[in-house]
């Protein structure tokens, strides 16, 4: 009995104690507006757009890869050169579509080695004028023979980084 009286007594003390202990109040937090996303002015476009080469007034289709880390573009009779001491590279694009020419003379940038199954090849890059959408800059593109490829050019992440997101199930979205 001594022992249920003490188990008791020792019960009601803590019901007693834990009475007495306030219970904090929840703090109201004031709302924090969160930072507006760039998500919303970058353009979504498909798999395949159209990129136009100034002069140049018809667009090329290009393929969006976002596999890429540089751009390409389809260029014939690359010509290797040198003005006032410095590499340049002379070359033409044909659109395909409507066989529209243009010759380009370009500082040469650097050059980049693309590893395929069996070989590396090594390509000249270039700085281009491009117009994308609505946008009109300067990119980097290496210089390729694609005749084997669908598409005259490759957009890779140097052009679409920060400027658009990629949805595949959409094409020729930009104008």
């Amino acid at each position: 009995m001594k022992i249920a009286k003490k188990i008791l007594f020792i019960s009601m003390m803590s019901l007693a104690l834990n009475a007495c202990q306030q219970t904090p109040k929840p703090t109201i937090v004031p709302a924090v507006e969160a930072p507006k996303s760039s998500l919303h002015r970058m353009n979504i476009i498909g798999e395949v757009e159209p990129i136009y080469f100034p002069p140049m007034k018809t667009p090329i289709a290009a393929r969006i890869d976002t596999g890429a880390e540089q751009s390409a573009i389809d260029a014939d009779n690359i010509k290797y050169f040198e003005r006032d001491g410095e590499k340049w590279v002379s070359f033409d694009v044909i659109n395909r579509e409507n066989g529209e020419k243009q010759n380009f003379k370009k500082k040469l940038i650097r050059h980049t080695y693309i590893k395929r199954i069996h070989v590396t090849e090594k390509r000249p890059v270039v700085e281009m004028n491009v117009k994308f959408g609505a946008e009109l800059f300067k990119a980097n593109f290496s210089l390729a023979k694609r005749d084997k490829f669908e598409y005259q050019a490759l957009i890779g992440r140097n052009i679409l980084t920060g400027r658009a997101i990629v949805d595949t199930s959409v094409s020729n979205t930009l104008h």
